[in-house]
């Protein structure tokens, strides 16, 4: 299976840092986040990994290199762990690059990947790099519980996640209509896709099942995505195709993630996503939850001496106001 990864996006919302290093190099704690999407991959059995990138974002597929002066500078010095860490990249996974020259959106993303799928491919996954989806502990990840779906009912099969209503202008939003119970599977989680609405009022939505960053497309999709019209800015939105293959009966369901997920596409996600893995972490895992722990405290009693600063002003102030009544009139 060939996984697409589109990743020709400028970064904005982590300007300056964006202006050399690619979003997708910026690490969770000591991992690029493209690295992490390649591990997904290849614990899928996916076995070639498409890439598309912008024409100055050479540095993404870089990742994957051998750095052989690198490695051999580091086994000189003995440096066994951090040749490992070196290495992991280029020994997971074939990468691609299939160029995207201009953002013209996810669909047009998409569709340029088709030149990368064998001739016998009759389905791809798309991973967006700036969602993390994770497992339950020791469960299966969403991808494989989405493969099991199209192995029952074909066509293609999205992931979702519950948000709360008022958080539905933010998202692509599913409608929905319950399974065959007699298909074996768990009808909590897997649903059919009657529709999908992008971006609704909290009012008009038709669920609060909102789309995630994971995809599981029939190769038709590139069909659908030939015959959309460019919205806004000339961009071909994937939704737009999902929803041309529904109104044509192809058949899509969704698989509603309960487990972990980090936004890696802005900070205030980025953020809690390294803060998640390094509390995890075997190294520094411990000293960070001391740190965090003290930080906090330390925050909170700056806040609340703030507080109490502002409030002694404020008497201070209305003490000193010559609207103030003086005692006896």
């Amino acid at each position: 299976m060939t996984v697409v990864v589109p990743a020709a996006g400028m970064g904005t919302r982590f300007l300056p840092a964006t202006k050399t290093v690619p979003k997708e190099l910026l690490p969770v704690v000591d991992t690029p986040g493209i690295e992490l999407i390649a591990e997904e991959a290849a614990e899928l059995g996916a076995s070639r990994l498409a890439v598309i990138t912008a024409p100055s974002k050479d540095g993404v597929l870089a990742h994957f290199g051998d750095f052989s002066g690198l490695v051999e500078t580091l086994e000189s010095r003995d440096k066994g762990e951090q040749v490992a860490k070196v290495k992991r990249a280029g020994e997971l996974i074939q990468p691609v690059a299939v160029e995207q020259e201009q953002p013209l959106g996810l669909g047009h993303a998409v569709g340029l990947a088709e030149s990368a799928l064998d001739e016998d491919e009759d389905a791809f996954a798309v991973m967006l790099p700036d969602d993390l989806v994770l497992a339950e502990a020791g469960g299966a990840g969403v991808l494989e519980l989405m493969c099991r779906v199209r192995q029952q009912f074909g066509g293609s099969v999205l992931c979702a996640f519950e948000v709360e209503r008022d958080e539905v202008f933010n998202y692509g939003v599913f409608e929905v209509e319950e399974i065959d119970g007699a298909s074996g599977l768990p009808g909590e989680l897997v649903k059919s896709v009657a529709g999908m609405v992008e971006k609704p009022e909290p009012a008009a939505a038709p669920s609060t099942l909102a789309a995630a960053g994971r995809y599981l497309l029939d190769r038709s999709v590139f069909d659908a995505l030939r015959r959309i019209t460019p919205g806004k800015g000339g961009e071909l939105q994937l939704t737009d195709a999902i929803e041309l293959m529904i109104q044509e009966g192809h058949p899509v369901h969704v698989v509603v993630h309960t487990g972990k997920r980090h936004d890696l596409g802005n900070p205030a996600g980025y953020i809690p996503a390294n803060v998640d893995f390094g509390l995890r972490h075997p190294k520094y895992g411990p000293a960070l939850y001391r740190s965090i722990k003290q930080v906090i405290a330390d925050f909170e009693a700056e806040q609340e001496r703030l507080a109490t600063t502002e409030a002694d002003e404020l008497v201070e102030k209305a003490a000193e106001s010559p609207l103030s009544v003086s005692p006896g009139r």
